[in-house]
């Protein structure tokens, strides 16, 4: 955890309508997979997009691995999302690892294979290389990454956004500049990396209205699986994990059942305060498992389609 801890009210997560009064608000999904290392996990994937496809997503997102390691197995899921389901694939790109001609040969090929969504990102750095270097004879930044892209294609092209700023930028002032410059590079919708706090994601939508930035930010919800892992995860990137939270799950570790409830509880009352703000669009991170964000889905009124 990052230290960032509050007992006020700003603590506790908005309550919601009552589950029974979900419709009342109607939502829109998407869905983030990862592309699969093994062939067991490949079937696992499979298995959560067969699930969710029913749920008639706007779109679904497959990612892409630090350095461009996942290239070749993101291109295959991507395409095989787009053949064997109804659902809109975006596709994942970065400007790790690649020189622009490279990256340009991969656009090409989605374009060429009917992908028409790309989520442009910078990138984490390669394995053992803790700091971000630019490559020599690539995309510096996403806002170049995204520039590239229109100019190959009529791409629709999703950026991230950070409510808490991204860990390596040296100011929040500086992170929402950067986010416009991919705006105006042509990105139509950011996806926010995923938050617990509501009144910091409230805060920022304030924040960029303020810097002139109105194109649509879709909330990222992670519906937690493991809670000990989440907090690893989110000191690391610089998310904050609220103390309402650590109370939420302690005593859960050996209790999958009761923690996938209090995750389901937790993800969905945060969904419910955030339509009362007028959003309608949440971006679920799946982690490739299916089960928790249907049971989200279903309390939020998003159900299989007839």
């Amino acid at each position: 955890m990052n230290g960032k801890d509050t007992e006020n009210r700003g603590d506790l997560p908005a309550r919601g309508l009552p589950i029974a009064s979900a419709a009342l608000h109607p939502v829109r999904v998407s869905f983030e997979f990862f592309p699969p290392k093994t062939e067991k996990m490949a079937e696992s994937l499979w298995e959560a997009v067969k699930r969710l496809e029913p749920l008639a997503p706007e779109f679904v997102s497959v990612t892409y691995g630090a350095g461009g390691s996942t290239r070749e197995r993101t291109h295959e899921t991507v395409v095989r999302i787009a053949r064997e389901t109804a659902m809109r694939p975006a596709a994942h790109l970065t400007c790790v690892a690649a020189t622009t001609d490279e990256i340009d040969a991969v656009a090409r090929a989605y374009w060429d294979a009917g992908i028409r969504h790309v989520v442009a990102l910078r990138g984490d750095p390669p394995d053992g290389q803790g700091t971000y270097v630019p490559h020599p004879g690539g995309y510096a930044y996403a806002s170049d990454l995204v520039a590239g892209l229109k100019r190959i294609a009529d791409f629709e092209v999703s950026v991230a956004a950070y409510p808490e700023g991204h860990p390596q930028s040296p100011s929040r002032a500086a992170d929402i500049d950067n986010l416009k410059r991919k705006i105006d590079a042509g990105a139509t919708r950011a996806i926010s990396q995923y938050f617990f706090d509501v009144d910091l994601f409230r805060r920022f939508r304030d924040d960029i209205a303020a810097a002139g930035i109105f194109i649509p930010v879709v909330p990222g919800i992670l519906p937690v699986t493991n809670f000990a892992q989440v907090v690893k995860f989110s000191a690391a990137c610089g998310a904050t994990v609220p103390a309402w939270m650590h109370r939420a799950f302690d005593g859960l570790d050996d209790d999958p059942e009761t923690r996938r409830m209090v995750a389901a509880t937790t993800a969905y009352e945060m969904v419910q305060a955030l339509t009362e703000d007028g959003i309608r669009d949440f971006h679920f991170y799946t982690l490739n498992r299916a089960d928790l964000t249907f049971a989200i889905c279903h309390l939020l009124g998003v159900r299989p389609r007839a």
